[in-house]
């Protein structure tokens, strides 16, 4: 039997619905494998299954107030949610997923969601059209761009009559997506990664510039990822409106140049560079001291020169070269484009995606790319940007520890 649960403490939010009789189940299957399990019951949760019975499978007393007085005495919502490896919520109704997602804290689980730097995990449960509906889609939009995980739902028959998704997962494939967060967890151990992000901005004149769309969610992706997965991850960014992912180093950046001298002082230092920023190929020649006016019946015309190409430059270093990851988005003649690109700049590995539409790529919380290296490529499908970045990661392990 695997061990990978093996003394990892698992705090399992437990919310109204059917489904939270298979948690019960889910508590053994966790003990079995060594772990540590709390059990947090909500009030509607209680209508299904008691404390008394999980308290017995989980060895540990349940909770069930955030103003119980014993407990808050010494602040136990803080104290459960500092304990925990990571928090699991099975199942989850469409009633706490929303509430997670305004982040509400009006009960104990969605307070020591709100508490917790340790990952969480949902799996939905609820009735097929309550999981289609746009608010549903909508708030786990919401905890997804959040990095919250997201198990499930399952498809099948529902205890209402119904059939399709809203089903919550087997206990033990549960389990076995516990165990792959924990596997994947160390996988960077010690492994120093820099990760470019955001688009860059290049002054016209005082208050304007020239920029491009992306919103950095990708980079910021990988960069938390990379955390999970125990690495030291440096961020170079851009100008964006994201918090910056716990545990993660991050160097802000304007202009192209800015972030090109930063990235060589760290790439020597690292042993993976991704370049995940969109950075803006040309800067204005001069920059004006003053605000330029608008003359009439005038053009303006502006002298553009070229910015530095840093994943190039990082890709060049003879003394402390790190593996180095590139990205290529484009519109048009994706794959040919980056294998191009890969071989042109010398990069260890690419990722390509089409940001010709709008569901997937730039502002998106959603992305697909193309991985290519020298030998090999493999098409990730459109996904949860924070599902995408956990992907590409393995696979530029694999290459890495290849090399």
């Amino acid at each position: 039997m695997q061990q990978t649960l093996a003394n990892k403490r698992i705090l399992l939010g437990i919310s109204g619905g059917i489904a939270a009789y298979k948690s019960a189940d889910l508590v053994r299957r966790l003990k079995e494998r060594g772990a540590d399990v709390r059990v947090i019951l909500t009030d509607a949760a209680q209508h299904f299954i008691t404390p008394l019975t999980l308290q017995a499978l989980s060895g540990n007393p349940v909770s069930t107030s955030l103003l119980d007085p014993a407990a808050e005495a010494a602040m136990g919502h803080i104290e459960l949610a500092k304990w925990a490896d990571i928090i699991l919520i099975a199942p989850a109704s469409a009633d706490v997923i929303a509430r997670m997602a305004h982040g509400l804290a009006n009960d104990l689980l969605t307070t020591c969601v709100l508490a917790t730097a340790a990952p969480v995990a949902v799996a939905p449960a609820m009735n097929q059209q309550m999981y289609k509906n746009i608010a549903t889609s909508q708030n786990l939009a919401t905890l997804t761009a959040h990095n919250f995980y997201i198990y499930g739902p399952g498809v099948g028959d529902q205890a209402c009559g119904d059939t399709g998704a809203g089903r919550m997962l087997e206990p033990l494939q549960l389990v076995s997506a516990l165990e792959e967060h924990f596997s994947a967890e160390q996988q960077l151990n010690n492994i120093k990664i820099t990760i470019t992000a955001g688009p860059t901005r290049e002054a016209i004149d005082p208050v304007r510039y020239i920029s491009n769309h992306s919103s950095g969610k990708m980079g910021f992706a990988l960069a938390a990822a990379a955390v999970a997965m125990g690495a030291d991850v440096t961020l170079i960014s851009g100008p964006v409106q994201l918090a910056t992912p716990i545990g993660v180093k991050r160097i802000d950046v304007t202009t192209a140049q800015q972030m090109h001298d930063a990235a060589l002082a760290q790439a020597t230092q690292s042993d993976i560079f991704i370049g995940c920023a969109a950075v803006a190929d040309y800067r204005v020649a001069e920059v004006a001291g003053e605000k330029m006016k608008k003359k009439a019946d005038s053009a303006l015309e502006l002298k553009l020169v070229q910015n530095p190409d840093i994943i190039a430059s990082v890709a060049a270093l003879t003394a402390k070269r790190p593996f180095t990851v590139g990205f290529a988005a484009e519109t048009q003649n994706l794959l040919q484009y980056a294998k191009d690109k890969l071989a042109r700049k010398k990069l260890d590995l690419i990722c390509a995606n089409d940001v010709s539409g709008t569901a997937l790529g730039f502002n998106s919380d959603h992305n697909a790319v193309t991985l290519v290296w020298q030998h090999g490529e493999q098409a990730l499908a459109p996904q949860p940007k924070a599902e995408l970045a956990k992907a590409i990661l393995q696979h530029i392990y694999a290459q890495f520890s290849a090399n």
